[in-house]
């Protein structure tokens, strides 16, 4: 099976290497493709044999599950993900209600499974995070529980207002510009007319430098090729 995920466009290949750790952020608007931008680095942390647990915040179990069908079928020649049992090993879904997430009853879920020999990931996809009722302690807690757990990457998505103006010395937009430092990856989804852009805030290992933007399409939320 050929996939040709854009996303490596950014260079990450090898962040998910061996004894390598990093954290990252897709802030945008509300509906504007963050969950189509994790599901892609979810898809390759899969494809190189990595296991993702992808937890879905505020979102059900078949909808995010919508996300990685619709998604794998553009990037192969139509393939589902159920027909592929090889990658699909290499995910699970696990949801939370808005208001009952926490660092703690997600330590205890996935103790769960791993004490079980049910599921140990190595990937980490935090969909729906609220970074406007939590604090910059709460957020260190979830980078050390990456150390902890032997995770070799976490992705977040943050959801940005036009109203709100606040931004870091770094240029990452509120609600997450108190705890910019903590992430190695900044990406910011932009709406420009017609166009959607994907702008490079911070990269410390990308192939990509800071202040570049990418091409969205904005249809499928795919990086264009240059």
């Amino acid at each position: 099976m050929k996939v040709n995920n854009p996303i490596r466009a950014l260079g990450l290949d090898n962040t998910a290497g061996e004894g390598l750790q990093s954290m990252g952020l897709v802030i945008a608007r509300a509906g504007l493709g963050k969950t189509a931008i994790l599901v892609q680095f979810a898809l390759d942390c899969m494809l190189l044999g990595n296991k993702v647990l992808h937890v879905s915040i505020g979102q059900s179990v078949d909808k995010t599950r919508k996300w990685y069908d619709d998604i794998l079928s553009m990037l192969t020649d139509g393939e589902k993900i159920e027909s592929i049992p090889e990658i699909m090993r290499n995910r699970m879904i696990m949801t939370f209600k808005e208001s009952a997430f926490t660092r703690a009853k997600l330590e205890e879920r996935l103790d769960d499974l791993v004490k079980q020999d049910i599921y140990k990931p190595t990937c980490l996809i935090i969909d729906g995070y609220d970074f406007e009722h939590n604090d910059y302690a709460s957020m260190e807690e979830l980078r050390g529980f990456m150390g902890q757990r032997g995770l070799k990457m976490i992705w977040f998505s943050a959801v940005s207002h036009r109203e709100d103006k606040r931004v870091s010395a770094n240029g990452v937009p509120a609600p997450c510009h108190e705890v910019d430092d903590l992430f190695d990856i900044v990406l910011f989804i932009k709406p420009e007319g017609e166009a959607m852009k994907l702008d490079i805030i911070k990269c410390d290992d990308c192939a990509v430098h800071p202040g570049t933007s990418l091409g969205l399409d904005p249809a499928t939320m795919l990086i264009q090729k240059n």
